[in-house]
């Protein structure tokens, strides 16, 4: 007989799910530090004047975002040790989950990252680049000065929006056994032999909620702070 749905069980699995807090945060953090580098990288080569660069970066940022985050991991999970056995005769089958899962979603962050950062660029009048150049900037310091903080303005919408993509996809670590919130709430779920599934999963929505609220508040106070006296073009 199929248990009733009890709501009291959702304020005791909470505690339960917290403390794996640790490896989702970790796992998010990992993300942007590979997913940041790469995408500036990828954007800096889409917009530059080399076309074998261009080809390979409109390539890499097309493949990236064609494919599923799941299929991404698995085949990193899956493929990334047979390649590293095959052409540098390394075993890495034993290395942490989290660097599989990490290098997943961060070449799939640097994708949706470079097409932030390039159109963000884009949106910055040329003009003021230019401008600062003939007042005796070097082109470093009048991107740095000028260019930069502009860019970082337009671009903290849709980076805040990346960030919450990327802490809603990390849950899906615990499918190669990587064990996050997910994936202590599916083994809560085992543990009762799949009762309380409803109320362990509306436990990990009120997680999933409540960082998701602080992530967009926190860009949002990020944004106002930043765009005083900015008007984009």
């Amino acid at each position: 007989m199929e248990k009733p749905f009890d709501p009291e069980f959702i304020l005791t699995v909470i505690p339960r799910l917290l403390p794996f807090l640790s490896v989702t945060f970790g796992i998010l953090l990992g993300t942007i530090l590979v997913g940041l580098p790469l995408g500036f990288l990828l954007a800096k080569a889409k917009l530059g004047k080399n076309g074998i660069a261009r080809r390979i970066s409109e390539w890499t940022i097309n493949a990236s975002r064609c494919t599923p985050s799941i299929v991404m991991l698995f085949i990193m999970f899956y493929g990334l040790p047979k390649l590293f056995l095959t052409i540098l005769g390394v075993d890495i089958n034993g290395w942490p989950k989290a660097f599989f899962v990490t290098a997943a979603l961060g070449l799939l962050f640097a994708a949706s990252a470079a097409e932030i950062m390039r159109s963000a660029y884009q949106a910055v009048d040329r003009g003021q680049y230019e401008a600062a150049v003939t007042t005796g900037l070097t082109g470093f310091q009048a991107f740095y000065r000028i260019v930069l903080p502009q860019v970082f303005v337009v671009a903290l919408p849709n980076l805040g929006n990346s960030f919450i993509a990327l802490l809603k996809e990390g849950s899906l670590a615990y499918t190669i056994g990587l064990i996050d919130i997910m994936g202590e709430g599916n083994l809560i779920i085992q543990r009762n032999y799949g009762a309380y599934a409803l109320e362990t999963y509306s436990a990990l929505s009120v997680i999933y909620w409540t960082l998701t609220i602080l992530i967009e508040q926190g860009f949002h106070r990020l944004e106002s702070y930043y765009s005083k006296g900015f008007r984009p073009r």
